[in-house]
């Protein structure tokens, strides 16, 4: 049976006067998550588990969570940004948003699947005992694919030690992973409208243009899309691979051209992560500077920004099929392409969409992909 957790109804926002304060205002498009998440900080339980597509925001609502969770014993309970919220506090939810707090654990595959090892991991962390906070959060991403190894962590989410919290993030519940949620409270989030990604970027002063193309080439997730409006080349890549079905040739020597300019293109796409990065690396090193080393989560960073130059290579290339996916529906729509051939062409984008999720070598996905779009648009 699943555990529960009483759920207030009415608006998400706070309550006037409500010591979180604004926790969870970045959490766009998630009003039932939000007040699920302000009524479990009030009465905790040993799991949980956020539920949605990629993008929805679980992720950045799993980091505010864990941040009020630290912030609860150096401050009144639940007190994360009020008034009465010690330094102490606020630092706790600064570092956990950051995710570079040395009590937030992050469990992320490195591969397709998880694996026995990260498995086994996540069972020795929970049961070590907090470095600075009363609780350890262990934040479980992609866990839709635990696979095999859901064995392995069953035991430690079923009997955690007190200090001992799970977040587990995914996007579906697939058999494998029925147990686990079972032991969870399970929190849905659902994928954010490109009209609210667009209207939450024009409130933030981002012009309709761009908050426009910046929301269409999101792929719902408020997150890259808040990154996009950084980017200067964006509207100049999404040209560039909606008219990538017009240079081929149906020759190698095309092909390989085309997979050097679209690696470039993603390349260019992460200057604007790196940039931020940049700071961040920045601002630890200042903290250092007048804390010291210990807790920096300076290896934390590291990881992190790891993981997301990643993300944002594969957001890339997605948002570069989607465009190029557009184009052809566009060919078909004027009658320059034959229904059959366009038809085919968009399930082989879209399998190269999937395959990315595997971390695959771009080169050799992409190489695979234009030649036979050569093949499957030259036949049409």
């Amino acid at each position: 049976m699943t555990a529960e957790s009483p759920v207030a109804d009415g608006d998400p926002s706070p309550p006037p006067g409500d010591p979180l304060g604004d926790l969870f205002a970045d959490i766009v498009g998630q009003p039932e998550a939000v007040v699920r998440l302000r009524t479990a900080l009030r009465s905790p339980v040993p799991a949980y588990l956020f539920v949605g597509p990629a993008g929805s925001g679980k992720r950045r609502a799993a980091r505010e969570f864990a941040g009020a969770l630290f912030a609860r014993g150096d401050g009144a309970p639940g007190d994360a940004l009020g008034e009465a919220a010690t330094e102490e506090a606020r630092r706790h939810l600064r570092l956990a948003r950051a995710e570079t707090h040395p009590d937030l654990v992050v469990v992320e595959r490195t591969g397709a699947t998880i694996t026995a090892e990260q498995a086994r991991e996540v069972v020795r962390v929970a049961s070590t005992s907090p470095v600075e906070a009363e609780v350890k959060v262990l934040l479980l991403v992609d866990f839709h694919l635990v696979g095999g190894q859901a064995a392995i962590v069953l035991k430690a989410v079923e009997e955690p030690p007190p200090s001992t919290v799970f977040v587990i993030l995914a996007e579906d519940v697939p058999p494998e992973l029925v147990t686990i949620a079972s032991r969870c409270v399970r929190i849905d989030f659902h994928a954010v409208p490109v009209s609210m990604i667009e209207a939450d970027l024009i409130a933030a002063g981002v012009d309709d243009t761009t908050a426009r193309v910046a929301a269409e080439a999101s792929g719902g997730d408020l997150t890259r899309a808040r990154l996009l409006v950084e980017d200067p080349g964006l509207v100049r890549r999404r040209q560039a691979w909606a008219g990538i079905a017009d240079r081929l040739d149906g020759t190698g020597a095309r092909v390989a051209d085309l997979v050097d300019t679209l690696i470039g293109l993603a390349d260019e796409a992460a200057k604007v992560l790196e940039v931020r990065h940049g700071a961040e690396l920045a601002e630890l090193e200042e903290r250092v500077s007048h804390f010291g080393e210990r807790g920096s989560g300076r290896r934390a960073l590291a990881d992190r920004q790891k993981r997301e130059l990643r993300r944002v290579r594969v957001d890339e290339f997605r948002g570069g099929l989607s465009a190029l996916g557009a184009h052809l529906r566009d060919e078909l729509s004027a009658g320059r392409l034959p229904p059959g051939a366009v038809v085919e062409a968009l399930e082989l984008l879209a399998g190269a969409a999937r395959d990315l999720s595997a971390n695959p070598n771009e080169r050799l996905l992409l190489s695979a992909l234009l030649l036979r779009l050569g093949e499957v648009l030259g036949d049409g």
